[in-house]
Order: structure tokens, then C-alpha cells, then sequence
């Protein structure tokens, strides 16, 4: 009996294959839609896409991984479901954080293309693929798709995916009411099939303007992270680049990294809008956020446009051996200033609050983590040296160079902090002496209305305060002093001559420009080497700040009294940013099992960002990766790491199969 049933059941099987046959279509390898994913085959309902795209877009939120989906019939040229995923994750510019789920829907096979350079072990990987498998087998491809984000995430934060079991045996018998229930889903499954044509064609990308309000500003939040942290790689490593090779050689780079910024300021300035205090209307709120994720497309596409000529210049792979050596010194020379910043930060604790030097309390021990996955690092990129593996070895000399290079960011940051502490203080007597003067000054007025006894009130607030801050936080108290000045003009300024308001004005921008510039250079130094942690809302007030003191820098020789307020405006806004950031650092999840120098290098977006060869679509900015090389590099699946713009461990390994 049971033979005949497995001889009706094969027979059924063969009419689904030859019923559907005419359906299915052969595919190549596809290019990736702009979002996550691809699905030529129809096989995702339009109504799940939405949540679906949501779930990977978190994902990548949570935690740094990016995962790409490509649905299409059966896998052609290559027909191995391996191949043909590392030629569409090599043709995309995948980086190493960065994955390709590739289905084949009529064909039933599947397979992950994982760079081994990655934060997710093979054997995590094959495991991931069991727990895919389930739903694959059942036909739910959206709910395979959640269940391989669930998986990557627990793999991610440090958990152990559980392998799905992986079937009934072949040789088991096969219970009748089974059979029943197989036959009876075959006939379902031919009607599936006759559909299929006709789901596909209404299968369409989703486009920003289909997105839900809350999705659509993720997804802009996200392209603001992932550009932002391809462009400060890409501007380390043309400081790179220009250091070896010089200025006239790397000016190209220079103006395509100045252009890729402009467009990335205009994008933070969109989400500036969107974060005010005023009331945007649902129309502009869509449109300015699309615009945002537009701008970032830009911004990536012109970084890209420029692997080849980066890589041609540095040759990273080939000179493989010299840029060990050179980054082997950067790092002992940066190791061997660690002391002396060490020192400087403790006579700074002597002089100021602990508050004054936040954004600087932690950054000698940050950077002796940065320095020791450096030294891992390089000592892996000799070992790949020593086996003839110039790919594998640069894609290490790239990721120590930019942990060397944040080490030496830390340290200079301790001693621009505290040059920037000591001028604000010895501006803060004459600030004293000068609010003393104007309060004198308004007392003797006629006071008809109380208003100049409210601004003294005020003033003299202001000033008890700011004398009375023990320890020292100079900064803060240059701005307490100023707001207490400020109450000062709305009342003095009426008697006041122009000219004399004037010179005021120019005397205070000055010193508010100072104050600005300090707190803007505190924050960049917090973000840049803490950005794997840093989101969003940080960047953006971080950006705002530098432009507004941009604005009042340009106007404060012609205007002061314009000037003034805008530098005011900056300095508050670059306080936001730092505390934006401290709290997104604060709230950074340590992954069990890591070593210290690991999550530093994570920290510091050297992983977590790609910076070994992610970007989505690669190369010169990382695509919307981040990452690796000049501008983020993208990670080449098909030869396994090298220029700086690119990058990657390669992809090549047992896994995927049928469902």
C-alpha cells in the first residue's frame, strides 16, 4: 500500500512540475531594488511587504546587519543557488555586516551568501538557514524572511541560533492522512501556480511615497546614520591617502567628498525641519523625509563613482606588506602617547568639574581598546601575509588603520578640550566685570514698568550662578553669563546708540563663536569615535550646529547683531548633540562573549558600520552600508577584500539547499 501511495504522490508531484512549468522563468542574477527587498517572483503579498521591509530595517537598527532578500523563480547563469547569491551580493557591493537571502520560489532552493569576514560565524549561518527553512518549506516567504531577521539578531547580541530540524526522513512511511492532506495541497498549489503570473505583475517595488508615515522617517534616520558614517570613513581615509601620496594626487577625492557633504548637510537640515518645535504638515513631513533618503542616494552614488580610481591609487593589496609596517608604527607611536594624555586628563580633573570634561572621561581607555584590535588585527594580516594572502591581510590593514586613527582622535581630543576650557576661562572675568557694569547701568534708569527690574532680577541670577560654579565648567558658565547679558540688551539697548550696539554685538559674537566652535569640536570628537552607537537626532543637531556657526560666522563682520544670536543658536545646538550622543553611547548594548577591543572597534563603527569592506552598494562612501575604505568600501564577495575603497573576507561556503 504504501508503495502505490508514493507512486500516486510522485505522479501528483510530476503534474505540479509540468503544470508549472510554462510559469516559472528562469532569472539571472538581479540587480537589488533600493529597499531591502527584491522580489521579482511575486511571492510576497503586497500587504506584507510593508512589515516585512520594517522588520530588516530594524534589524539593521538594533544591530549594525543588514539583510538583503532576492525572491526570484529558479536560479540561471549560475543555476547554484551559491553562486548565483555571491554574484548578486558581489554585483550589489555587499560589505561584510551586510547578507543576501536568495530564494528561488518554483525551483525551492535557497542559500544566505555571508562574507567570511563577518560578525556572523559560518556555523551561526547554517543554523540561521535551518530556522529559515520551516516557513520556506510551507510557503511563507515573508514569514521565512522575519524568522531569518529573529535569527540574525539572536546571533548578533551573542545568543546560539537553534537549527531547525530538518525534516522527516525520506525512508519514513508516509501516514495516509498526510498523503491525503499532500494531494489535497496539490491541488491548491496549481492554482497558485496559475496565479502566479498575475501576482507578479502586480508585485511592484515599494516606493518611499507607498510607505507608512512611521517607516518612511526609519528609513530616513537609517540613510542619515549609514551616510554620515561613509563620509567621515571616507575622510579618514583620504587622510590616508594624502599623507602617502600628497594633495595634487588626491584632489579628485577631495572635491567628490566636499559635493557627497553638501548633499548629506542639506539632508540633515530636512530632518533639523522635521525636528523642530513647529508643526509640519503630513505633506511636507513625507516629502522632506523622501527627499532626505534621496540625498543620501546622491551622496552615496557620487563616493561610489570613485572605487576604482581610489583603489588604483592605493593599491593597498599589493603594497600590502609596507602598509603593515606603516600601520604597525602608527600604532606603537599612538600607544606610546597614552600615558602622556592619560596625565593631561588628570590635571584637567584638577582644574575642572567632572561634567567640563565628559566627552573626553573615558577616551584613554577607548583608546587603548582601539589600539588592541589594531594589534589583533595586524597580527592576523601578518599571518595572511606569511600564507600568501595579500587580500585577507589588507582588508586588516585597513580596519587597524582606522582603529589607529581613532586612537589618535581620542588622545588629541583630551588636549583641544582642554585648550578650549582654559580660553573660556580667562574670558570668563571680563564677561563678569562687564555684566557688573550693565546692571549698574540699568538700575540708574527710570523704571516705569518694572521690565528693567525684571532683566537686573535676571541678570544678577545669572551671575550669582555662573560665580558660584564649583568646580570650574567654563564653558557653561561663559553661557550663563551670556544669557544673563542678553536679558541686559533687551533693556539697555533702547538707549543705546547704534553704533555702540554694534560694537557690543561684535565683541560678544566673538566670544559666543568661540564658545560655539569649542562645543561643536567637543561633539564631533564624542560622535566620530563613537558613532556605531550614535543616531540620528545626535548627527543632525551636530550638523544644524556647524552650519548656524557657519551663518554666523560669515555674517558677524557686516552684522553682529544678526551674528549674534545664531552663535548662540549653534552653541545650544552642539550641547544637544552631546547630549544626544552620550545618552545613544549610555544605551549600547555589549555583546556577550566579546572581548573588550571588539566592542570598542564596534563602538567605533569599525564593525559595526562595515568598516571592513560593508556598503551597500560598496566603494567609495560604502554605498548605504557605511563602512570600509575610502567612504565606507564596499565588501567584494568575488575576490575576497583589497582596495581600500572595497574590502571583504570573501564568500565561499557549504550551505542553503532545497525547502
Amino acid at each position: 500500500m504504501r508503495t502505490r501511495m508514493t507512486a500516486v504522490l510522485a505522479a501528483s508531484l510530476t503534474l505540479v512540475m509540468l503544470s508549472g512549468g510554462s510559469a516559472a522563468s528562469a532569472t539571472d542574477p538581479v540587480t537589488l531594488d533600493s529597499g531591502y527587498i527584491t522580489d521579482d517572483a511575486g511571492a510576497i503579498e503586497a500587504g506584507q511587504i510593508t512589515a516585512t521591509e520594517d522588520r530588516l530595517a530594524q534589524l539593521s537598527a538594533d544591530t549594525g546587519i543588514d539583510v538583503y532578500v532576492a525572491i526570484v523563480d529558479e536560479f540561471t547563469n549560475p543555476s547554484s543557488s551559491e553562486d548565483w547569491a555571491n554574484a548578486v551580493a558581489s554585483d550589489s557591493g555587499l560589505g561584510v555586516s551586510q547578507y543576501l537571502f536568495a530564494i528561488a520560489s518554483d525551483s525551492r532552493q535557497f542559500y544566505i551568501s555571508a562574507d567570511s569576514a563577518g560578525p556572523i560565524d559560518v556555523e551561526q549561518i547554517a543554523a540561521i538557514e535551518s530556522a529559515v527553512t520551516p516557513a520556506l518549506r510551507a510557503d511563507d516567504i515573508a514569514g521565512a524572511i522575519d524568522d531569518a531577521a529573529d535569527a540574525f539578531e539572536t546571533a548578533a547580541t551573542g545568543g546560539t541560533v537553534s537549527e531547525s530540524d530538518a525534516g522527516n526522513s525520506g525512508s519514513s512511511p508516509i501516514p495516509v492522512v498526510i498523503l491525503i492532506v499532500v494531494i489535497l495541497a496539490i491541488a491548491a498549489l496549481l492554482i497558485a501556480i496559475v496565479l502566479r503570473s498575475r501576482r507578479k505583475r502586480a508585485a511592484v517595488e515599494v516606493k518611499p511615497e507607498q510607505l507608512d508615515p512611521e517607516t518612511l522617517a526609519r528609513r530616513a534616520a537609517s540613510a542619515l546614520v549609514k551616510t554620515d558614517d561613509a563620509l567621515r570613513t571616507s575622510e579618514q581615509e583620504l587622510g590616508f591617502a594624502r599623507a602617502q601620496f600628497g594633495d595634487e594626487a588626491t584632489a579628485q577625492f577631495v572635491t567628490t567628498l566636499a559635493a557627497s557633504k553638501e548633499r548629506l548637510d542639506r539632508a540633515f537640515t530636512l530632518q533639523q525641519q522635521l525636528d523642530d518645535e513647529i508643526a509640519d504638515s503630513a505633506e511636507n513631513v513625507r516629502a522632506w523625509n523622501t527627499e532626505i533618503i534621496e540625498l543620501c542616494a546622491q551622496a552615496q552614488s557620487e563616493l561610489d563613482a570613485k572605487i576604482a580610481a581610489f583603489d588604483e591609487l592605493r593599491k593597498l593589496e599589493q603594497n600590502a606588506a609596507g602598509a603593515l609596517t606603516a600601520a604597525r608604527d602608527a600604532s606603537v607611536a599612538a600607544a606610546a602617547t597614552l600615558e602622556g594624555a592619560q596625565t593631561k586628563l588628570t590635571e584637567l580633573a584638577v582644574l575642572y568639574a567632572p561634567a567640563a570634561l565628559a566627552t573626553v572621561a573615558d577616551n584613554v581607555p577607548e583608546a587603548r581598546e582601539r589600539l588592541a584590535f589594531a594589534d589583533d588585527e595586524l597580527a592576523t594580516a601578518h599571518t595572511a601575509l606569511n600564507k600568501g594572502d595579500s587580500a585577507s591581510a589588507a582588508l586588516r590593514i585597513r580596519a587597524a588603520e582606522s582603529a589607529v586613527g581613532q586612537a589618535q582622535q581620542l588622545e588629541a581630543a583630551i588636549g583641544t578640550l582642554g585648550s578650549d576650557l582654559a580660553a573660556a576661562q580667562s574670558r570668563v572675568p571680563t564677561l563678569v566685570a562687564e555684566l557688573e557694569q550693565d546692571i549698574a547701568a540699568a538700575e540708574a534708569l527710570t523704571d516705569a514698568d518694572d521690565r528693567i527690574a525684571g532683566a537686573v532680577a535676571g541678570a544678577r541670577h545669572g551671575l550669582e550662578a555662573a560665580r558660584t560654579t564649583s568646580p570650574p565648567r567654563p564653558l557653561l558658565t561663559l553661557q550663563l553669563l551670556e544669557s544673563a547679558n542678553e536679558q541686559l540688551d533687551t533693556v539697555l539697548n533702547d538707549i543705546r546708540g547704534k553704533a555702540e550696539r554694534a560694537e557690543r554685538a561684535a565683541r560678544h559674537v566673538d566670544q559666543v563663536v568661540m564658545q560655539a566652535s569649542a562645543q561643536i569640536s567637543a561633539a564631533q570628537d564624542y560622535i566620530a569615535s563613537r558613532r556605531g552607537a550614535v543616531g540620528a537626532t545626535a548627527r543632525t543637531r551636530l550638523s544644524e550646529a556647524a552650519t548656524t556657526l557657519s551663518q554666523a560666522q560669515g555674517l558677524r563682520g557686516d552684522d553682529p547683531e544678526q551674528a549674534l544670536p545664531l552663535a548662540q543658536r549653534s552653541y545650544e545646538l552642539a550641547t544637544q548633540a552631546i547630549e544626544l550622543a552620550q545618552t545613544d553611547v549610555g544605551g549600547f548594548g555589549a555583546q556577550s562573549g566579546s572581548s573588550n577591543a571588539f566592542l570598542g572597534a564596534m563602538l567605533g563603527g569599525i564593525v559595526v558600520n562595515s568598516m571592513l569592506g560593508g556598503g551597500r552598494r560598496g566603494g567609495f562612501g560604502g554605498g548605504f552600508g557605511g563602512g570600509g575604505g575610502f567612504g565606507g568600501g564596499g565588501g567584494s564577495r568575488s575576490r575576497g577584500g583589497g582596495g581600500s575603497f572595497g574590502g571583504g573576507g570573501g564568500r565561499g561556503r557549504r550551505g542553503g539547499g532545497r525547502f
